[in-house]
């Protein structure tokens, strides 16, 4: 299904489940629904990978400073980050979801134009940020097209850690007939037209209770940019590591049935199940007290904890890739983003650096030997690769903890992962995530993982 047709959030799940029964598979081939697609012209690419792809992320206090501040200010340390320091107004804000309307006051900061330097199909925010009870905070963006023409002010997202002050939420119906935001993604809607986002600013806006002192504090903004060409296959990389990373294995089909507040239980939970291993690989995990409103007879907790506090109530999914990045981030000086990577020596990169990394993926039980189902989108952890070079995936559709460890063949999952188009079991094209995946890693990575993170355009 392409993103033009916007389905609406059950069909998308229902043919998930269609395909995963059609491929004899685990359920949990009904990961998270529809893979997203970069949209563009049907024409090979000359590009190398790194022309494909633009990362910009405000997080230095050098960087806070560059912004223009409504009642904001930029605070130093070995964090910096960005404060309420005088509220500049009141809103009174209608939570769509549960119909309260409450009166918050708020400041904002809006970045700098940044000239992308990939003029983009493609935008999707990254965000980190503490938000403690009694605050939330909206992050939103502004292009310019290549014709010089700018778009409005799209909502790409109202976000708190919790979900007792705010339902955190996507915003649905935004388009100016010329682009559109799809959940978490900016994009162009005919790309084949060759219009493209030139630059952006993006704009942030904390909310607190009116009179209180407390404050969010954001550490990291930015955003990830890119145009990738629409295609079927990808040229094959040559393996050049042999690594596995010792990385937590959770399923999320032990959850299945578990809270159907959120997306219908652990069958549709492999993105905050991903999430999970690699902030417990960092060694960070929920306490007790955070844990205490789960089920104590249900394993693995912090998976439907993970599933809570990733879940987008308008998405109704807890497949928001922002909101998952944004998650991580509110464990102990851990950071998170949302990127597009080139290939899979891009991730032998991170892996060799000890970085693992989350990536989004669909297929058909076909095409990837050893799944033994298919999907319409999926996320699965990526850990190691074997000494022939193919891929040693945690991957969470599977039936228990001890069998989430899977190798698949490099080949069929280089392509499945990096292409953005391909033909589902009734012969239709629809769409693949090109490259989409999260990276979860220290505030102070060491000098080895910073060089592999700029390697793969990530500051």
């Amino acid at each position: 299904m392409t993103r033009a047709e916007q389905p609406s959030r059950r069909n998308v799940l229902a043919a998930a489940v269609a395909a995963a029964a059609a491929g004899a598979a685990s359920p949990a081939a009904a990961a998270e629904p529809t893979a997203r697609t970069a949209k563009a012209p049907a024409t090979a690419s000359s590009k190398a990978p790194s022309a494909l792809v633009d990362n910009r992320a405000w997080l230095s206090h050098k960087d806070w400073l560059e912004g223009t501040d409504e009642g904001t200010r930029a605070v130093a340390g070995a964090r910096p980050g960005l404060e309420i320091r005088t509220p500049a107004g009141r809103l009174d804000h209608t939570d769509p979801h549960t119909g309260t309307t409450s009166t918050w006051e708020y400041a904002r900061w809006t970045s700098p134009v940044h000239r992308l330097g990939v003029p983009s199909t493609e935008v999707i925010p990254s965000w980190n940020a503490r938000t403690p009870a009694g605050t939330w905070l909206q992050i939103e963006l502004r292009g310019t097209y290549s014709d010089g023409t700018d778009t409005p002010w799209y909502v790409m997202g109202r976000w708190a850690a919790g979900d007792q002050d705010l339902k955190r939420t996507s915003v649905d119906d935004q388009s100016d007939g010329r682009s559109s935001v799809w959940t978490d993604t900016f994009s162009i809607d005919d790309a084949a037209s060759g219009l493209r986002l030139v630059s952006y600013r993006l704009r942030l806006t904390l909310y607190r209770k009116p009179g209180s002192k407390v404050t969010p504090t954001v550490w990291r903004l930015g955003a990830m940019g890119s145009d990738v060409p629409d295609r079927f296959t990808v040229p094959a990389s040559a393996p050049a590591l042999a690594r596995e990373l010792r990385v937590p294995r959770y399923s999320q089909e032990i959850h299945k049935g578990q809270y159907p507040e959120y997306d219908n239980g652990g069958e549709a939970w492999c993105s905050p199940t991903s999430s999970q291993m690699i902030i417990e690989y960092w060694g960070r995990k929920p306490s007790a007290q955070d844990l205490a409103w789960v089920n104590p007879e249900f394993a693995d907790p912090q998976v439907c904890h993970a599933a809570r506090f990733t879940f987008d109530h308008q998405y109704a999914g807890c497949g928001n890739w922002p909101f998952n990045a944004a998650y991580a981030a509110t464990y102990k000086d851990l950071q998170g983003v949302v990127t597009r990577l080139g290939s899979l020596t891009d991730l032998e990169t991170l892996i060799a650096a000890g970085v693992p990394a989350i990536t989004s993926q669909s297929f058909l039980a076909t095409e990837l030997t050893g799944a033994g189902y298919g999907t319409s989108g999926h996320l699965m952890t990526v850990v190691g690769f074997t000494a022939d070079g193919d891929v040693i995936a945690n991957d969470p559709a599977s039936p228990d903890n001890d069998s989430v460890r899977r190798v698949y063949r490099r080949r069929e999952w280089e392509n499945i992962w990096l292409r953005t188009k391909r033909y589902n079991a009734a012969g239709k094209v629809v769409s693949g995530t090109g490259g989409v995946c999260y990276l979860y890693f220290p505030a102070s990575p060491t000098a080895r993982q910073r060089r592999a993170l700029a390697e793969v355009g990530v500051r």
